[in-house]
């Protein structure tokens, strides 16, 4: 897959989790990870009033998408690492990142 369709499906991606569509952004995501992927993360769990991309690149085999998002309960910087997955790119760790400035 290109890295122009990548940003494409991590954009359509980030949309859902900032919708607080769950399901979908679950769907995205490498299915026997979860639950772990989430421990010790700080991820947007309901509203989320605005996000911003920061980063879509390459590293090796995997691609990495960052994105802060603003929430009423602060602003995360949430980095998620993708692994290609029977064709199919799927969100495989999640980890933060610090945001300088107090908004998104």
């Amino acid at each position: 897959m290109p890295d122009q369709d990548f940003r494409e499906l991590y954009e359509r991606h980030v949309g859902t989790v900032a919708d607080g569509n769950f399901k979908a952004a679950l769907a995205d995501m490498v299915q026997e990870n979860i639950p772990a992927v989430f421990e010790g993360v700080t991820v947007p769990r309901g509203v989320v009033n605005s996000f911003r991309i920061q980063d879509v690149r390459a590293e090796d085999d995997k691609q990495i998408g960052e994105t802060v998002y603003d929430t009423p309960d602060g602003v995360i910087g949430l980095r998620s690492i993708w692994e290609l997955r029977d064709g199919v790119w799927k969100a495989a760790a999640l980890e933060n990142f610090p945001v300088s400035g107090a908004s998104a």
